[in-house]
């Protein structure tokens, strides 16, 4: 089913001298505009599409991809700013209005962003917001604990770093937990560390639990093997180091050292740590 503000591949129904028109079903036919057709493009063939209103507030496609859709959170720069908001440059002609009530702070121009899409229940208009929490779920309590999600880094707290999790939740990254550093609108692979009883979801950046240890203690072994058998990355190391060899916090680091020696895999010593 097409809706306005999301991607769909529709079929080309009828040929005008301005363009085609697309059957996009409960939205009847809509304008795909002659500068976006190919001399390949006839009646019957389908077409991928992005759907949303022009300057008339009529559904048109287009053929160019824009940086997100309805449903989804991006990272997106403001160009321009007016009484009706601020614009944002998400890919399309037509700029993303984000209304000043729908600003978690006043935005600036020349800054970027974390803001989620959404139509607008009244005009049926595509908007965004960085007001995440209106728009996105905070209760987790079906997910899984240790499952592997998608994070986009969306603020900082006393706490952490709040992150929106496979486009469709909001949760936190603990300072303990943030073992390298992390920017406001990076993208990276996270993990659910735990769900609180209110639902609130807690997020690691790294494996959890014993299935992370083994996978890690193999890297430690690869590593020691690959390194004549020794190391100078005890329990006592520098936690910057360990993070960028083994892309670990110190404190996972070493339950996978003690993990080894209850092996007898290795030895642990004052300067380094060998092979048994």
């Amino acid at each position: 089913m097409a809706h306005i503000g999301r991607y769909a591949t529709l079929p080309i129904v009828k040929l005008v001298d301005f363009g085609a028109y697309l059957d996009a079903g409960e939205l009847d036919t809509i304008l795909l505009p002659k500068r976006y057709l190919t001399d390949e493009m006839t009646i019957g063939t389908e077409v991928d599409v992005f759907l949303y209103l022009d300057s008339n507030d009529i559904p048109v496609a287009t053929t160019i991809k824009p940086f997100t859709q309805v449903g989804e959170t991006a990272l997106l720069k403001v160009v321009d700013i007016n009484d009706a908001g601020a614009f944002l440059d998400w890919g399309l002609p037509k700029h993303l209005l984000v209304p000043y009530k729908e600003q978690h702070k006043r935005f600036e121009l020349g800054q970027s962003y974390v803001v989620t899409l959404y139509l607008d229940p009244y005009s049926q208009r595509i908007v965004g917001s960085s007001r995440l929490s209106r728009h996105l779920e905070e209760d987790g309590r079906h997910l899984n604990v240790g499952d592997k999600v998608d994070l986009l880094i969306c603020g900082k707290s006393d706490m952490g770093f709040k992150a929106v999790i496979n486009q469709a939740y909001l949760g936190l990254i603990f300072r303990d937990d943030a073992f390298r550093p992390v920017r406001y609108g990076q993208r990276l692979d996270g993990y659910i560390k735990g769900i609180r009883a209110d639902g609130k979801i807690d997020l690691s950046l790294q494996p959890l639990g014993d299935k992370g240890r083994d996978r890690l203690q193999q890297k430690i072994m690869d590593y020691l093997q690959q390194s004549g058998g020794r190391s100078t990355l005890n329990d006592k190391a520098d936690p910057a180091e360990i993070a960028k060899q083994f892309g670990v916090s110190k404190g996972a680091y070493k339950k996978a050292l003690g993990a080894l020696y209850k092996q007898r895999a290795i030895t642990i010593g004052h300067d380094e740590i060998s092979l048994n």
